[in-house]
């Protein structure tokens, strides 16, 4: 029997994505009396912001031989992304992340993930050929923080795009609740020392270079390029971002959206950046999709679910709030 072709992905990731439990309304987790049931993970969000905007993208992650498992590989399946390198560990859970909303301004993110199925992802879990198969291999710094043998296999994973010519893509997202600044601070400079695109809040970048807080936002991209990136961009959220593309520097103003979730929208903005860099799209471009899909992001509840497919970008631009 012929195995079934492989189309060529346009990104290939690798990561943990998780069941998410949520509180379906605002306050106290403890009074609420039901939780919405979803999955999230921060790989896995840009990968589905990639193929929500037509383009193809795979995911490596291990999950667990249960419920929550197959919960999160259908989903991921079902929005079109690449799962065969998936592995499904039968000795470890899928692991969980719980989301409140204290006030309508403050989001609490607890995680419950140590010695999950995804924090067992190590190096024999990347196929070589997938990733060099790759336009592009995009990594962040979660997955390294999960475990020694997660860190080894983002390694592998960059190795072999190096040696293949495949562009990195590195998202910092540094999360103190899995490491030490200092330990994190190590570890990802010497990732972005291997990629080619960075992507960064003021704060990480702060703590990659360990720079004060009186750094202007362009030198602080500047001295990310230093590192290696020839493509650097900083997010500050509402604020927009601002970006150092291959010497030149750019502000990326921000969308005026009714924020209900901010919680990746991180991940979107650099997913419609890439969207846009693998169809060949000039900078501008780039950065206004990237824009836009942050602002989606926000808009509702869940990590991805608001992420916009490509004929609802213009709807951030519409005065008219009926589709006919």
């Amino acid at each position: 029997m012929t195995a079934e072709p492989r189309e060529t992905p346009d990104v290939v990731t690798l990561g943990e994505t998780m069941v998410l439990l949520r509180a379906p309304h605002i306050g106290p987790l403890r009074h609420a009396r039901t939780l919405d049931v979803a999955t999230g993970g921060a790989e896995s969000n840009l990968a589905i912001g990639i193929t929500r905007l037509g383009g193809r993208a795979a995911w490596i992650g291990r999950v667990g031989d249960d419920e929550f498992g197959r919960l999160v590989l259908a989903v991921l399946g079902g929005e079109g992304l690449d799962t065969r390198a998936a592995v499904i560990d039968p000795e470890a859970p899928t692991g969980l992340m719980v989301k409140a909303r204290r006030t309508s301004a403050a989001t609490d993110v607890r995680y419950y993930r140590a010695g999950s199925a995804g924090s067992r992802l190590c190096p024999d879990d990347v196929d070589p050929a997938l990733v060099r198969s790759a336009r592009i291999l995009h990594v962040t710094g979660i997955t390294p923080a999960l475990s020694p043998t997660a860190r080894a296999a983002v390694r592998a994973a960059v190795a072999e795009a190096n040696a293949a010519g495949v562009p990195v893509s590195l998202d910092l997202n540094y999360r103190r609740a899995l490491w030490s600044a200092e330990d994190a601070a190590g570890e990802l400079r010497a990732l972005a020392g291997h990629a080619d695109i960075l992507f960064a809040t003021e704060d990480e970048a702060r703590l990659v270079l360990k720079a004060p807080d009186h750094t202007p936002l362009v030198d602080l991209a500047r001295e990310l390029t230093a590192l290696g990136p020839a493509q650097v961009l900083l997010k500050r959220g509402e604020r927009g971002a601002v970006a150092i593309l291959d010497g030149r520097p750019h502000e990326v103003p921000p969308h005026r959206v009714h924020a209900v979730d901010p919680v990746g929208a991180g991940d979107a903005f650099a997913a419609g950046y890439l969207a846009e860099l693998v169809r060949g799209g000039p900078v501008a471009t780039r950065l206004a999709t990237a824009a836009a899909a942050g602002a989606f992001a926000v808009t509702v509840p869940g990590d991805w679910e608001g992420l916009p497919r490509r004929d609802e970008l213009r709807l951030l631009a519409q005065d008219d709030a009926v589709i006919r």
